[in-house]
């Protein structure tokens, strides 16, 4: 028997991320007669037609290494963004980006500083480097509280991580908030701005340009898995000024993300149509959500992603409703994982799949307040 001693303290009591039920397994367990997957935030309406060509011509050469730099896909994402190619890394999937920044920046003893219900990736990748995790409640409203983020700062804090906008609640820091909390934070600490839904948000008013503001501690996630359809494939990049970049291209692994990732991100990112598509199927599925919720008087959270979260009353009504929900083939996310164990998630889909939503909750009316 393996003698415990050999594990470090916080991998023996780490608990490993849960996913949701994939589809094989609500099929063998509730046998529904159809299927709407609307669990994790993919992208309902798939990915664009280019992947497809793109990838078939990187088999072509897999027997290779891939680009280890992503020279091409960095170059593509650069000239997009009018910005240099050493301001970004590329990796595979943003808790791979997360797990670079963990092993790169940190030190014994050095903490990161984020809300008490966001993304769980991070909290893992953080635990498994030994960093401690000072997380903040969110405000009434299910937002970051900014000003409590930047009080919470001490000596030993490396890091403010904040999902922008957050998984799970929608919610987002506004111009203004962004502008006075990195005022306010001083140079030597890190600010990750986790934009995996960016796509989703940035048009909106008052959501922060994170991107132009200039700052040299400042460092930005975002991904292909959502807008673009390739959480397959396990894709994305971080924006920051040269030296961070640089310090972050030391500690990834060596080859990734893999050739076919690089290829289907590469296609994918220069088909803006296929984009807007995506945006506008969550910007019509999120108005007829909107409208259905507040004719039946459900409480939900606004969202500025391709998802949003119904609040319930108590943590058995929002587990009692995802199991239901389950019955009749709609999947979705119970919270209690992220610590709002009152909540459920819904990614927006076709109108095909909002249907089948809409129709399940009509039958599961005893959780629905009249």
């Amino acid at each position: 028997m393996l003698n415990k001693k050999i594990v470090p303290v916080n991998i023996e009591e780490l608990k490993p991320y849960v996913a949701g039920k994939t589809i094989e397994e609500v099929v063998k367990e509730y046998k529904p007669e159809r299927i709407s997957k609307l669990a994790s935030n993919e992208n309902r309406l798939g990915y664009s037609n280019a992947v497809n060509d793109a990838v078939n011509r990187a088999l072509s050469v897999v027997n290779n290494y891939p680009d280890p730099q992503s020279l091409a896909l960095r170059a593509a994402i650069a000239d997009t963004l009018k910005i240099e190619s050493d301001q970004i890394v590329v990796a595979s999937g943003s808790e791979s980006l997360i797990s670079m920044l963990c092993r790169t920046f940190f030190q014994d003893g050095d903490e990161i500083i984020t809300a008490d219900a966001t993304f769980i990736g991070m909290l893992i990748q953080a635990k498994i480097q030994n960093i401690e995790v000072s997380k903040i409640p969110l405000t009434h409203d299910y937002r970051f509280d900014v000003r409590a983020l930047v009080d919470a700062i001490s000596p030993k804090t490396r890091m403010l991580y904040i999902a922008n906008p957050n998984n799970p609640t929608g919610t987002f820091i506004t111009q203004q908030e962004f502008d006075w909390m990195m005022e306010n934070v001083p140079e030597d600490v890190l600010v990750v701005m986790d934009e995996a839904y960016y796509e989703f948000a940035y048009q909106l008013a008052d959501f922060p340009d994170a991107l132009n503001s200039g700052y040299d501690n400042l460092i930005i996630l975002r991904t292909f898995s959502k807008g673009y359809g390739l959480a397959g494939f396990r894709i994305g990049y971080a924006i920051a000024e040269k030296k961070l970049i640089g310090y972050l291209h030391k500690t990834k692994l060596t080859f990734e993300p893999g050739a076919l990732a690089q290829a289907a991100a590469l296609a994918a990112w220069h088909d803006t149509e296929f984009l807007t598509k995506t945006v506008d199927l969550c910007d019509k599925a999120s108005a007829k959500l909107y409208r259905y919720f507040e004719d039946r008087s459900v409480k939900y959270v606004r969202s500025a992603t391709n998802f949003v979260m119904i609040v319930f009353d108590n943590e058995e009504e929002a587990s009692h409703f995802t199991t239901e929900m389950l019955k009749r083939g709609v999947i979705l996310r119970w919270l209690r994982a992220f610590g709002l164990a009152d909540c459920v998630r819904v990614t927006f889909g076709t109108d095909e799949e909002m249907d089948h939503f809409i129709s399940s909750m009509d039958e599961v009316k005893n959780w629905i307040k009249k």
